[in-house]
């Protein structure tokens, strides 16, 4: 039985070193071992706000989770929390972590901050006393509660006294299956429909009384109005276009910066920002983009205005992309010759989404690399095998991730890390914006 005072928080991850100096396709037996794979899928309110975050995690290159026991996957998350730091991975919100009966009746669980932690009792988890005991003392310890995959007439009702959240799944319930789910537990706790990928989902969802949603529905552009876009859009457009070319017109850049107020005033917060470290007084926006210099204008503009044009969408978007974003520009460069950037494969891979425009609207309206293009229009190029790792990666598709990783002769671990580095850097970058 589990013990509630060993409760423990930890500190932020500050990076475990990839120490394999050969070449990142050769790791060493040690590198192998220090590997985690990790994803995360959000849970969403209806208002399209972050609210947390379901973990997926891999301890191993050989380990696909693949045998009947899930407990090795929640103590791989378990152990990648631990490291990583539930605030990085899951951007300072809640943690959803799948628990098995194993796990709920062992101490694993109290090396986590109750109060970060939300356990999702699976649904082959049956109601014993002992279990009955278990969620009493981790309730009492202050965490939260979930039971997944809760159906009609479900085993783990005597459970439910205990639930926070009660999870359905919309790909294999129907709406009037939902609908008495929801009406049986409204008020007791909150509900949370899973398999939410497409705006009908989402609709379906918010019909049947769901008060969360969990998916990637929001990530899908919305194709139901002709758009336009604002002027600040198009100027943001503009900017990226104009720090996309190959010859850098400062006198461009600065006049597009001067018509959004909001872009002046994030670069000089920027230049005063302990990411940057900059002190002096600045005169002028042409100052500060001649102190910033050319490449760390180009830089600048592609984070601001990313940063801009999120304003009003899920913030899992902006920090998806800029997650993407570092993530190519740490692998990439093993991959290809470094005439192309491959920072902005991942930066505009979201941007139909976060501007809810088509993908070859993006395209169309920025000068960026062929191969870019073609890796974001789904079309085979010399990205794609980056571009659909990258994708992998993200979404906890761990076989798909070895299969790449074999064929581009890249090591899994150097791959997990060069994720756990892109996670962080992107929420230190958005943090400035906070």
């Amino acid at each position: 039985m589990i013990s509630t005072d060993h409760f423990v928080g930890f500190g932020r991850y500050i990076g475990m070193p990839y120490t394999d100096e050969r070449t990142p396709g050769l790791s060493s037996t040690e590198s192998l071992q220090l590997a985690r794979y990790v994803a995360r899928q959000p849970i969403l309110t209806p208002d399209e706000r972050v609210f947390g975050y379901e973990l997926l995690f891999r301890s191993g290159a050989e380990n696909h989770f693949t045998s009947a026991d899930p407990s090795d996957a929640t103590r791989s998350v378990i152990d990648m929390s631990s490291l990583l730091g539930l605030g990085v991975l899951c951007d300072n919100t809640l943690a959803f972590i799948n628990c098995t009966r194993e796990i709920l009746l062992s101490e694993f669980i109290t090396l986590l901050p109750p109060e970060n932690v939300v356990l999702e009792i699976l649904s082959t988890v049956p109601p014993d006393e002992e279990v009955m005991q278990a969620c009493s003392q981790l309730k009492r310890a202050g965490v939260k509660i979930a039971l997944d995959d809760y159906v009609v007439g479900d085993p783990r009702e005597p459970l439910a006294y205990f639930a926070d959240f009660i999870k359905v799944d919309l790909r294999q319930t129907s709406l009037t299956d939902a609908g008495i789910i929801v009406a049986g537990h409204r008020g007791v706790c909150r509900m949370i429909a899973m398999k939410v990928e497409t705006r009908q989902d989402f609709q379906f969802a918010k019909k049947a009384g769901f008060q969360l949603v969990q998916g990637f529905f929001f990530r899908r552009p919305q194709m139901v109005r002709t758009w336009t876009g604002s002027a600040n859009r198009a100027i943001h457009l503009s900017i990226l276009n104009a720090v996309f070319k190959p010859d850098l017109d400062l006198k461009q850049v600065e006049d597009l910066i001067k018509k959004d107020a909001t872009l002046c005033f994030r670069l000089l917060r920027y230049l005063n920002s302990p990411m940057f470290g900059f002190r002096a007084e600045i005169c002028s926006i042409r100052q500060a983009l001649l102190i910033l210099g050319e490449n760390e204008v180009r830089r600048w503009c592609r984070l601001a205005v990313t940063l801009e044009m999120a304003h009003g969408r899920p913030s899992d978007l902006m920090l998806t992309a800029l997650t993407r974003a570092h993530f190519c520009e740490l692998v990439g460069p093993n991959l290809v010759d470094g005439n192309i950037d491959l920072f902005l494969l991942g930066l505009l891979s979201l941007m139909d989404a976060i501007l809810e425009i088509p993908m070859a609207s993006v395209v169309d309206a920025l000068s960026v690399h062929q191969d870019i293009k073609s890796a974001l229009m789904q079309k085979e190029s010399g990205l794609s095998p980056l571009y659909n790792l990258m994708l992998s990666v993200e979404a906890g598709e761990w076989e798909n991730v070895s299969s790449i990783c074999e064929e581009i002769h890249l090591s899994e671990p150097f791959i997990s890390e060069s994720q756990w580095k892109a996670m962080e850097w992107a929420q230190q970058v958005s943090d400035i914006d906070r």
